[in-house]
């Protein structure tokens, strides 16, 4: 897996992505108790909000981490958005974005930088 600065963790399938937050994003937001998922077939850009999380404790977007497609999302976090809490780097999963150029992935830290990077 590769982790962003805005701790998402991305875990390639084949020529997807998968996208979710890691376990210390989860711990920050506390219990969620709401997600917004994107359309699939939209078409995203680095950087464009794509998720909406909505805790206890606040609100937070998932950015786009990649320029591609979303193909799929995982319906499962609508029904029982506590998953993000309970398994954020397995179930919790958000969408899956067929990448535009898959090679940019290498640009992104590997689990030990992010854990330098949490310091």
């Amino acid at each position: 897996m590769k982790y962003t600065e805005e701790h998402e963790w991305l875990r390639l399938e084949g020529e997807l992505v998968v996208v979710g937050i890691t376990e210390h994003a989860a711990e920050q937001l506390g219990d969620v108790v709401f997600v917004e998922l994107p359309e699939i077939e939209t078409q995203v850009a680095k950087g464009d909000e794509v998720c909406v999380i909505e805790s206890v404790k606040a609100a937070s977007d998932i950015l786009a981490p990649l320029d591609g497609e979303i193909v799929e999302v995982n319906e499962a976090l609508v029904d029982n958005p506590g998953l993000v809490n309970d398994d954020p780097l397995g179930e919790a999963w958000f969408f899956k974005l067929k990448l535009d150029d898959p090679g940019v992935l290498d640009s992104f830290m590997t689990e030990d930088e992010y854990k330098d990077f949490l310091g």
